[in-house]
């Protein structure tokens, strides 16, 4: 009798589990977005050209799921040093017009922060500390125009080949990252620490058609900068390879990357393609690893939150200050003193705030994902897995608009260049205040459901 339960109740459980898989749809797509026409790259200042080749061809990519009759979710990782939440809006907007609403907190646009991409409208507006020739800001806009529809085509495309689907999802272990910030004698400088905090997590979503048989998308995200190489040539990085080599082996799939919080934090070794080559194909064997394994299954319904709060910037800068500013000999910082001087002489106020949208999700309560927007320090990925149940909780950066770089307490105490030298390129005002870190943890505590509280912190 005993083993006839025994029996039933197995029988059950693979029932509810085969019904919760079959609820799933999903989609995906990716298109080559590669300028075929001359454009300025991100991400460093020091170039002085439009990009002199094409190393790598770069992609954006597209996963549509969608649990039972509920709304549509949309994933998408962009190869760009950063796009802004300009060109998500109006991908919003475009796909409305199309017929496919998507709610705002239901797209979560990815980018991986590769800095030998094309600049984009409104992303790091004064890197070069000078204004640029009037027709390579007009190429720099329609390279932005272009992407846009790009990632609208794709999505649409994701969206059109829906099928019943099944989602796991499992964490790897990746070891080239390394903090970036060591103390020296003249502060905190760009070099490897090799006793800062990390996150070498590897979380990875798999989707594969309802039978098993067929492999639809993988998306994985990792804590690093996209800062291997810095050629003016455009390559998708370590983040371009780890796609180029997972769509090797799985032709008919679809990789998406992301970037967790890495923003304090470099691929090591670096400076050579061999470098962002191994870090790539690193990537690409351990989702491979995990995805030959058993994996979790995620179960429904997926819901969707986000919140703005703003983030107040640091005492404003006298006139005074600004014209003294003006005039030092470095210049980037006199470029972006006389932008904002000329913000003051036109009439306008200097924002004193930055809105900053930070949006969950949950996969019933199977996994948590926190997406946060900006160059997001590492604190926050290692205080949320200790707030919440780290066995099932991913966090990303990078996420929706990356306008500038978000620095936890401790790096904003420590200074430095995440604490608020580069917020000169990203034409902020000035630093934040303190104590931004708690009001994003505060934010993102009331968004996330209380069943994923850290087993330590329910005691």
């Amino acid at each position: 009798m005993r083993r006839i339960i025994f029996a039933v109740l197995l029988l059950s459980l693979t029932a509810l589990q085969v019904h919760a898989q079959s609820s799933w749809k999903a989609g995906a797509a990716d298109a080559d977005i590669t300028p075929n026409y001359p454009v300025r790259l991100s991400g460093y200042g020091s170039r002085t050209t439009e990009y002199e080749k094409v190393a790598q061809r770069l992609h954006a990519n597209a996963l549509v799921v969608q649990w039972q009759d509920d709304k549509p979710a949309v994933i998408v990782s962009v190869d760009n040093c950063g796009v802004p939440a300009a060109v998500r809006t109006e991908v919003l907007k475009r796909l409305a017009a199309a017929g496919r609403v998507v709610a705002d907190e239901r797209l979560a646009l990815h980018s991986t922060h590769t800095h030998c991409a094309p600049m984009l409208t409104g992303v790091l507006p004064f890197l070069f500390g000078a204004d640029l020739p009037a027709d390579q800001v007009q190429r720099i806009a329609r390279y932005t125009e272009d992407l846009t529809s790009h990632i609208v085509s794709i999505i649409l495309k994701a969206w059109d080949k829906m099928e019943p689907a099944r989602l796991e999802w499992s964490v790897g272990k990746v070891y080239f990252a390394f903090n970036r910030r060591l103390k020296t004698d003249k502060g905190f400088q760009n070099m490897q620490n090799f006793s800062g905090p990390t996150d070498r997590a590897l979380p990875v979503l798999c989707v594969r058609s309802a039978d098993g048989k067929k492999l639809i998308a993988t998306h994985a995200s990792y804590a690093c900068h996209c800062t291997t190489l810095g050629m003016n040539e455009i390559h998708g990085d370590w983040a371009g390879l780890a796609h180029e080599e997972l769509e090797l082996r799985f032709p008919e799939s679809v990789c998406l990357i992301a970037i967790g919080c890495g923003a304090d934090q470099n691929p090591y070794p670096r400076k050579e393609s061999r470098f962002a080559m191994d870090h790539g194909v690193t990537i690409a064997k351990e989702i491979v690893r995990l995805i030959n394994n058993p994996m979790q299954p995620l179960n429904g319904p997926l819901s969707c939150a986000h919140q703005e709060v703003m983030l107040p910037f640091d005492k404003p800068l006298t006139l005074e200050e600004w014209k003294a500013k003006a005039a030092d000999s470095n210049k980037w910082t006199a470029y972006h003193a006389k932008k904002h001087l000329e913000m003051l002489e036109r009439g306008e106020k200097i924002p004193p705030a930055l809105p900053y949208d930070i949006q969950v999700w949950n996969y019933g309560n199977s996994l948590l994902t926190i997406n946060l927007p900006g160059e997001v320090v590492v604190d926050y990925s290692l205080r949320f897995k200790r707030e919440y149940d780290p066995a099932r909780t991913w966090v990303n950066g990078y996420t929706n608009d990356v306008p500038c770089y978000i620095p936890s307490q401790r790096v904003w105490e420590e200074g430095g260049y995440e604490a608020g030298g580069a917020m000169i390129y990203y034409g902020r005002p000035n630093r934040f205040a303190p104590g931004i870190e708690n009001i994003i943890a505060a934010t993102v505590k009331q968004l996330v459901p209380k069943g994923f509280t850290a087993p330590a912190a329910a005691n």
